[in-house]
């Protein structure tokens, strides 16, 4: 297939690009700082663009057959709508473009899963240090719902840089009131990668941990 790849010098970014190539995949990898992709491949592409520029975000959606999302950033202290409106221009371009498969990483503890991340985040991580950054990725969540695609949001647990194991929890009741759940960014690229043909949980939000 081929894909691109947004977020992709993020850690699940990464992650996805060296999967897809593993797995024989034509894959351009959207970002804003080339010089931050060190993966040397001929099925590899480089777009450079920014989310909130809606045009380099169309010319690199143009000609694929799905996208996949591991959108982030680190201003979390901060009021910011990086995260939905650049998921805005993403749908956008997906549609006019006729491009439907979309796979979205948001996060375990929005949403119905409000809660869900143990006592800890919800208690203390969520409201004082990512309260903006969660409150943006419910838009966006919402943004993709409201959408025409084909798409599914996977919510992972607390992300490690553990290895991937190929085995962990995934559905619509993972998650825990009291302890934090976690799960490598290599397991949750693996777990994305695969609903790329899978329509198990199409139109739906399964959270991942191991």
């Amino acid at each position: 297939m081929k894909l691109l790849i947004i977020g992709a010098t993020g850690g699940t970014g990464r992650e996805l690009v060296e999967q897809a190539l593993a797995q024989g995949h034509d894959v351009t990898a959207f970002v804003r700082n080339p010089s931050k992709i060190e993966i040397k491949n001929e099925r590899l592409t480089i777009a450079r663009g920014d989310v909130l520029d809606y045009q380099s975000v169309e010319k690199a959606v143009q000609g694929k057959d799905a996208v996949l999302s591991a959108l982030g950033h680190n201003r979390w202290f901060v009021k910011t709508t990086i995260l939905s409106e650049g998921t805005k221009n993403i749908i956008t371009a997906m549609e006019k473009h006729g491009v439907k498969r979309f796979v979205c990483e948001t996060t375990l503890g929005i949403g119905d899963t409000r809660g869900k991340l143990g006592l800890y985040y919800t208690l203390f991580v969520i409201p004082v240090i990512v309260f903006f950054y969660f409150r943006d990725k419910e838009t966006q969540e919402r943004h993709i719902k409201e959408s025409r695609l084909d798409w599914i949001i996977v919510r992972p647990g607390q992300l490690t840089n553990g290895k991937r194991l190929g085995k962990y929890r995934h559905g619509m009741n993972i998650g825990s009131w009291l302890r934090t759940v976690s799960i490598s960014r290599a397991d949750v690229a693996d777990f994305m990668l695969r609903q790329l043909t899978d329509d198990t949980y199409l139109h739906k939000t399964p959270a991942i941990a191991h």
